[in-house]
């Protein structure tokens, strides 16, 4: 066989070489996004951190196995668990969660909180559609950085999926990328992919620690009918119904959708019918994950502004309406942790006996007013064994 000629070995080394040039430095910025480590400050209402496989062994050893920061008054009374981070695609979930870790005191009852509650889907993020890795929060002290991720959980983790998703135990049949969705693999099962056993160990901390309310925090795009609102699982509608109603009447507006009977893997669907706990999700705005959106940065996540996001809303093809202002994360945080808040009210009023009373979450107003940073603690300012990495 005739040998290449030199000037054919060098265009082949060539390429190589530019080939080597693009993927190298690609590589080591996916490397150092998927193994950032986060800093949460622990505020002066927890008690303790533990992991997700302190109640699901079998979730030991895994990404998803997430840090549980326990807020314990030592006063008798409910338990709720706050999930952020079902979709890290969605921020102002998960700065909401990390604002009760860093802010929130309990005065009667026990508070759990998630920041991640599937950690795997947030070292993963779209390069196809030019998502942001990180975003910063501005403090007084600097910035905080946090990890932007992905609405499903990273293939790196979980592999191969399935052509067809069949979501256990209901036998219904969903996307196969589903299968890596925290919000479609409910009640999970143990043996399963990542994503289903992260989903049953929640489940089995639900019913281990007798929990009482459950909250998914979310974001939705304009373009989706179910935004701008509390939907719940019907044993817990009669508190969504007054939670809406008084956010309305006092704050914002705030509506209120019944989990469907019918679609199944839904953290409202499933966590009602199979543990005691009442089930709601939380649903604010976020142009970000429009498809008609503008540039996908890091702008666009935090400030919620976008031209062509408002030229479809004046073309009525939106769900919520939106202006020069935008949907700001800290509008996003606010109306979130005004939701929990209001939640929480109504559940004592219905549960007197079973009350959970907590103070220092910081509401839309406040939020709005000073900014989510003004509520992100400084990790300089407390003691080692006050920061843990998330």
């Amino acid at each position: 066989m005739a040998q290449p000629k030199r000037s054919q070995l060098t265009i082949r080394l060539v390429v190589v070489a530019l080939w080597l040039a693009l993927v190298i430095p690609g590589g080591i910025q996916l490397a150092a996004h998927r193994n950032y480590k986060e800093t949460i400050v622990l505020g002066p209402g927890v008690t303790e951190v533990r992991k997700l496989s302190d109640w699901a062994p079998y979730i030991e050893g895994t990404t998803n196995d997430c840090n549980i920061y326990v807020l314990d008054s030592g006063v008798p009374g409910g338990t709720m668990l706050v999930i952020g981070g079902t979709h890290p695609e969605e921020p102002a979930g998960v700065l909401s969660a990390v604002t009760i870790v860093e802010n929130v005191v309990p005065k009667v009852g026990k508070i759990l909180v998630a920041v991640r509650a599937n950690k795997s889907a947030s070292t993963v993020t779209r390069p196809g559609d030019a998502y942001p890795q990180f975003y910063t929060i501005p403090t007084d002290f600097g910035d905080r950085k946090f990890r932007m991720g992905d609405r499903w959980s990273n293939p790196l983790d979980s592999w191969p999926d399935p052509e067809v998703y069949v979501h256990y135990p209901s036998g219904q049949m969903l996307a196969y990328m589903d299968v890596r969705n925290l919000n479609r693999t409910w009640p999970g099962r143990p043996d399963g992919m990542l994503t289903e056993r992260t989903t049953r160990a929640f489940i089995d901390l639900i019913n281990a620690e007798n929990v009482d309310i459950f909250i998914d925090n979310h974001e939705a795009e304009l373009e989706y009918s179910v935004i701008s609102t509390i939907v719940a699982h019907q044993d817990a509608a009669d508190i969504a119904a007054m939670a809406s109603m008084m956010l309305s009447a006092m704050e914002f507006p705030m509506g209120m959708e019944y989990s469907p009977l019918l679609l199944h893997g839904l953290s409202h669907r499933e966590v009602g019918d199979h543990t005691d706990a009442l089930a709601l999700e939380i649903e604010v705005p976020e142009p970000f994950l429009d498809r008609v959106r503008g540039i996908t940065d890091e702008a666009l996540l935090l400030e919620g502004k976008d031209e062509f996001v408002m030229r479809a809303g004046k073309a009525g093809l939106l769900y919520e309406k939106i202006d020069e202002n935008g949907w700001h994360i800290d509008e996003r945080v606010g109306r979130t942790n005004s939701t929990i808040k209001m939640i929480v009210e109504m559940y004592n009023e219905f549960y007197p006996d079973r009350q959970i009373q907590f103070e220092g979450l910081p509401t839309r107003d406040e939020v709005v007013a000073y900014g989510v940073g003004r509520y992100l603690l400084n990790p300089a300012q407390v003691g080692a064994n006050r920061v843990v990495q998330d």
